[in-house]
């Protein structure tokens, strides 16, 4: 990331003039920030970047002349800068192709709400910052691959489990590690991704379209099952117990990420023991922290993503920090050590963890 010393200039993208003066009407209400120009498609887009060089651009995805997508991709191919995408709730599943192309984050276009205002310009101030050029060439190239779905009906046990944490830059890099997994992997995966209420169905059929794996918004009740991908749902607290079973509660208001990824991580912690392997990757603040800290202490292992292949070095150079990291790995080869990892034979050192086998083994999808 890099620090501005001036006003963020913002280029704001949208086919309705409604819109654009609703979205420069918020952002010129923080001083920090200064909306310098606005276009009504796509190809005017793309011009005025290129005339105007803003840091970071609002992005429109249904417009005429050009669409949102194809003026992500030319900009990202000639003048790359952050964009976030502004879109309506209809245009989610589509929404979510636009983080393949390059775009860094998304967001439901806003109502004047106080709530709304605070999301749209936090999401402003924190994507500006991000240098954009070392991370073009996202997952996109996964999106074509022909695919056979694991169901998880599988009957062998269920002995370790996968927890990823992740935030701003998180989709592209779960997309990408998903996409290099087997059907056959031997243990379920559990993600907590920062994201806005309504939005995680679309992420999930879009990582669905890359990967053998089968991923699914995880449901309150359901039993863990190997080769299958649980998303949290953006409103719902998401935690395991040791039985396996995915417990969904009320988010916690009062945490300023959404959702929680300490709350998933600290659980998995408790049930699984030395079993659960924390992996931590890009995305803003230090969310994870204690729920990597809780699956070190009750003998997990930890991973993170390094800070050359992360869209934001933030809540995995926080993790990195405090020690309880056992391995820093680069994206590229985060997939082949997970495989590694849930591969190796299972290690008991007491007749509880035994017990926790016992009852892992019962497990059936």
């Amino acid at each position: 990331m890099t620090a501005l010393n001036r006003k963020i200039r913002v280029l704001v993208v949208d086919d309705s003039s409604l819109v654009r003066e609703l979205l420069k009407e918020i952002l010129s209400s923080a001083p920090d920030i200064e909306v310098i120009g606005e276009a009504a498609n796509g190809l005017e887009a793309m011009e005025k970047v290129s005339a105007l060089q803003p840091d970071i651009v609002t992005m429109d995805l249904e417009m005429p002349v050009m669409g949102g997508m194809e003026a992500i991709a030319g900009i990202m191919a000639q003048n790359p800068l952050p964009i976030l995408v502004v879109t309506a709730m209809t245009g989610i599943r589509t929404a979510f192709t636009a983080i393949s192309k390059g775009a860094l984050d998304l967001i439901e276009k806003p109502d004047v709400c106080l709530e709304n205002m605070k999301l749209l310009i936090g999401k402003i101030r924190l994507l500006a910052q991000v240098d954009i050029r070392g991370h073009r060439g996202t997952a996109e190239q996964h999106q074509q691959m022909i695919v056979t779905k694991s169901t998880g009906s599988s009957p062998q046990a269920v002995g370790k489990i996968v927890a990823m944490a992740a935030s701003v830059g998180g989709p592209q890099a779960i997309n990408s590690i998903l996409a290099e997994l087997p059907a056959s992997f031997p243990a379920p995966i559990i993600i907590t991704q920062h994201i806005a209420e309504g939005f995680t169905q679309g992420m999930v059929e879009w990582l669905n379209s890359g990967t053998t794996l089968t991923v699914k918004i995880a449901q309150d009740g359901a039993v863990l099952a190997p080769g299958l991908v649980y998303v949290n749902p953006a409103e719902h607290a998401l935690r395991v117990s040791e039985q396996g079973v995915i417990q969904l509660g009320e988010r916690d208001r009062s945490r300023p990420y959404n959702p929680s990824c300490d709350t998933m991580l600290m659980s998995v912690a408790t049930a699984f023991h030395r079993h659960a392997i924390g992996l931590i990757l890009s995305g803003m603040g230090h969310d994870g922290l204690v729920g990597m800290q809780a699956i070190r202490n009750n003998g997990g292992v930890n991973l993170a993503q390094d800070e050359e292949s992360s869209m934001i070095y933030g809540m995995n150079q926080v993790a990195i920090k405090h020690g309880c990291i056992d391995q820093v790995l680069p994206l590229a080869a985060i997939p082949a050590e997970l495989l590694r990892r849930v591969s190796e034979p299972l290690q008991f050192e007491s007749s509880q963890a035994a017990t926790n086998l016992s009852r892992t083994a019962a497990w059936t999808p």
